[in-house]
Formats: C-alpha cells, structure tokens, sequence
C-alpha cells in the first residue's frame, strides 16, 4: 500500500507537471512576436510573467530545505523588465525553473515532511511551502493561458483545458476511461 506521503508527493508532482504542460500548450500557439506583449496598460505579457515564474521556482527549491526560499543571488525586480529574448531562451530559462522545482519535490522523504523551511524568513511547514509554490504556480499558469488565447485569437485556438461546449463529451470519455 502507498503511504500517505508518497501519495501527496505524487499528487504534487501531478499537479505540477500539469501546471507546466498547459503553458507550454498555450504559449506554443501564441506567435513569437506576441511573447513580450501585454494586453493592456501596466499589465505584463507572457514572456515576464514565464521569467518570473521559472525564477520564483529556481530560488524556492534550489537548497529547498536548507536555506531561505529568497536567495541573495536572484534579482525578483528584473524578472518584470519587459525584453526581446528569443523564444528559445525564454523556454530554456523555464525548463531551469521547473527541473528545480520538480527535482527538489521528487527528491522528498518522508521525513522531511516534519521540517520547517523558509520563505522570505518566515517559518513554512515542507507541505505549506510546496503548496504555497503549487497555488503560485496556478496563478501564473492562468494568467499566461488568458493572455495567450487572447493575443494568439480564436481561430484556432486548440484549448488548453476543457473547450467550451465539451463538457459532456469530455465527462464522457473519462466515464469510459476510468468507468462509471
């Protein structure tokens, strides 16, 4: 039988990857030059809030457990300076990120599940700070999928998570797939 822990660690590393994949379906429909546009006024476009994220994930969990999640090394202002890096850097900045992130979860015990970790000086429980990250991530992801669909338009827009008009069809295949 699975532990309790093994099964919120995979539930977390679910959650993440989940999180991970639809940006990446998202922003792989929004053409390269819409990357650094945002869709009105002080607001940041995709590719801010992509460099933004993958540097929030690389400081919290580089050292997960033994320093600080803010690190002296990461400068959080410039991740938000609107820029013209290439697509490819973009991504490989988020591939860093996320490999971080992900590695460090995977890498729990359960016995780290009694630590106490910080952020930003403040005493975090290992399960409060992951799930902290997850609803961060949740944030985000939701942005860039609104802002992509948005500057990409609707013609031929492949949906990131259930297309409006399908929930039957979708409730469908999951009742086949997993059984009534």
């Amino acid at each position: 039988m699975t532990s309790t822990f093994e099964q919120t660690k995979s539930a977390w590393l679910a959650e993440l990857r989940k999180q991970k994949a639809w940006v990446e379906k998202a922003v792989a429909q929004l053409p390269d030059d819409r990357l650094h546009t945002p869709i009105a006024p002080s607001t940041n476009p995709v590719s801010v809030i992509m460099k933004h994220l993958a540097g929030s994930l690389r400081r919290r969990f580089t050292d997960f457990l033994t320093t600080d999640g803010e690190k002296d090394w990461r400068h959080r202002d410039s991740e938000f300076v609107v820029g013209n890096e290439p697509r490819e850097e973009i991504m490989a900045g988020w591939e860093r990120g996320w490999s971080v992130a992900l590695g460090a979860v995977e890498a729990l015990t359960d016995a780290d599940m009694a630590r106490t970790v910080t952020i930003r000086a403040e005493p975090h429980t290992v399960p409060l700070a992951v799930t902290r990250a997850i609803g961060h991530c949740a944030y985000h992801t939701g942005q860039i999928m609104l802002i992509s669909r948005l500057l990409a338009g609707d013609s031929g827009w492949e949906w990131v998570t259930i297309a409006p008009g399908k929930s039957a069809e979708f409730r469908r295949q999951m009742s086949d797939r997993f059984g009534a």
